[in-house]
């Protein structure tokens, strides 16, 4: 049984293991303790009954739009639509405060990434030249332009 709630002070350290996991660009605890106290940040986390941390969330909602910062899921638990879950919850809170603009930058090369995206109605409009590193890669800064079509 899967839980998803708002991130906690409690989670920062289970969320900074996750992201060296997932990230070559890893968050630092001080860096999430930041984010858990901005206004504009809003962060869930996907639990397992027992506790143990599957998946995070973070988006940025700031002058009408929503900005996608993190997503991730541990590569023990992928493939079981955890990732769509956490993507209903920004959508859902997007809606509720009324952003209908989504935006986010992901590696060129991470196609399940932009498969999901895509599914969601986002579209590639930017391409950031050698964004990435470790491997070196571009970014695709890609957008969701009205969610009054999405469903969740």
């Amino acid at each position: 049984m899967l839980m998803l709630r708002p991130m906690s002070e409690d989670d920062v350290a289970a969320v900074a293991a996750m992201e060296k996991e997932c990230f070559s660009d890893a968050w630092s605890e001080g860096l999430l303790q930041d984010m858990l106290k901005s206004p504009y940040d809003e962060a869930w986390v996907m639990m397992r009954r027992d506790g143990i941390l599957c998946g995070y969330l973070n988006v940025r909602f700031l002058s009408g739009e929503g900005e996608l910062m993190r997503i991730a899921v541990k590569k023990e638990f992928r493939g079981h639509g955890l990732s769509r879950k956490l993507m209903d919850q920004m959508v859902k809170s997007a809606k509720e405060k009324e952003v209908f603009d989504l935006t986010l930058e992901v590696r060129a090369g991470n196609k399940a990434a932009i498969n999901l995206y895509k599914s969601y109605g986002f579209k590639k409009e930017a391409v950031r030249r050698g964004y990435y590193h470790n491997p070196t890669e571009d970014a695709f800064i890609m957008w969701r332009r009205g969610l009054l079509g999405i469903t969740t």
